[in-house]
């Protein structure tokens, strides 16, 4: 089997990633939930991982690290926290469902104002655009770093300033770039970044969560044991353990730490050349074949390690059901939780094919995907 569907979820993971997790379903007990060895040991490791995620990801203070299931839960928590009836938010077509949802349940549920800044058929965006959507009341920007679809990265700093500037918040999705792009949100002046464990972090599915920012503060998004506090009424008011109700998921954070390690001891820099390497050799390979069509990846800012394409009228889902019977090769076709950039891009009907590679794809496998592409074309043609 050859596995290009990074983006939705890295299987190919480090070894020490399983290790750590068999580890820690051996040794851990509750984090905070005692003082014996066994629950020392959790809440140990989960405060090495928010102390690496922090430095990873340029977080100011590693106590505001807190975790979550996924980069959905933590964009829902953010969401949740900031925007209120009378509050305005702009958001980009780039945006996954994962921002999208949330988003309109606050506009159909508490009458938040809602702006969607257009993505044009190149997958690009309008700076100039964007900053003419901002009000008087725009509370928050929440934006992706790059498009789960096209691997398009775009100008953060660029906007988080826009949005300082109006007096707006900058919450980020970096649910494709955490760990494969140099991504430092003091740097790029994000308020609030969320982040999944189970992409590019290397970690185990189950894993995620949000960074905040300096003067950030979001209301408890669920409410229960935390371990300390236990007779007062409501769920502690200080971090991590505000946002973090019930026992933690202590064994996938000890895998996804272990990712974090890998990473660093990696370098982002050095897996996002081999990623874009990786991306641009499949890109040379087919896109001058007859009927392919490569959707957006050419940002003037950075890309990451994703091609979408489609090969003439055909199906994108009978493409991707091709390459796997016939190839032992992994895609993800159809709509990939990003409708309205499939609406930008016109392959709202038809979908795309996502090939999406990670530094532990090899240029062997690349080129049995282009091999593969190529006699499909010569198929269908």
């Amino acid at each position: 089997m050859i596995y290009f569907d990074n983006a939705a979820t890295t299987m190919l993971k480090p070894p020490s990633v399983a290790q750590a997790v068999a580890a820690a379903i051996n040794e851990f007990g509750g984090a905070g939930r005692g003082v014996h060895e066994a629950s020392l040991a959790s809440g140990m490791a989960i405060y090495n991982a928010r102390a690496a995620i922090a430095h990873l990801l340029g977080a100011p203070d590693p106590k505001h690290v807190c975790f979550a299931l996924n980069v959905t839960e933590a964009l829902n928590c953010a969401i949740a926290g900031l925007l209120h009836a009378g509050d305005h938010a702009i958001t980009t077509a780039a945006s996954h469902n994962s921002v999208l949802r949330p988003l309109y349940r606050k506009v159909d549920e508490e009458g938040v104002q809602l702006d969607v800044l257009p993505v044009a058929p190149d997958a690009s965006i309008d700076y100039a655009a964007f900053e003419a959507l901002f009000r008087p009341n725009t509370k928050a920007v929440v934006a992706t770093h790059a498009s789960n679809l096209t691997g398009d990265v775009y100008d953060i700093a660029r906007m988080a300033a826009i949005a300082h500037d109006h007096g707006a918040l900058f919450v980020l999705d970096a649910a494709q770039t955490a760990g494969s792009v140099p991504t430092n949100m003091v740097e790029l002046g994000v308020d609030v970044l969320c982040f999944t464990g189970h992409k590019s972090l290397f970690g185990p599915q189950g894993t995620g969560g949000l960074c905040l920012g300096e003067g950030v503060d979001l209301p408890a998004f669920k409410e229960g044991g935390s371990g300390t506090h236990s007779y007062d009424r409501r769920h502690p008011d200080f971090y991590p353990e505000h946002l973090e109700a019930g026992t933690l998921n202590g064994h996938g954070i000890a895998g996804l730490a272990a990712g974090v390690a890998f990473i660093e001891g990696v370098g982002v820099e050095a897996i996002h050349r081999h990623t874009l390497a990786l991306s641009d050799r499949f890109e040379t390979g087919v896109r001058d074949l007859p009927g392919v069509r490569i959707y957006g990846g050419h940002a003037d800012v950075d890309r990451t390690g994703i091609v979408a394409l489609n090969i003439g009228d055909v199906d994108s889902g009978a493409v991707s059901d091709l390459l796997n019977a016939e190839y032992g090769i992994c895609t993800r076709a159809g709509a990939h939780c990003a409708p309205l950039m499939h609406k930008a891009l016109g392959t709202e009907g038809p979908g795309a094919v996502r090939f999406s590679f990670g530094y532990l794809n090899t240029e062997e496998e690349v080129d049995e995907g282009i091999r593969a592409i190529a006699e499909i074309v010569a198929e269908v043609a």
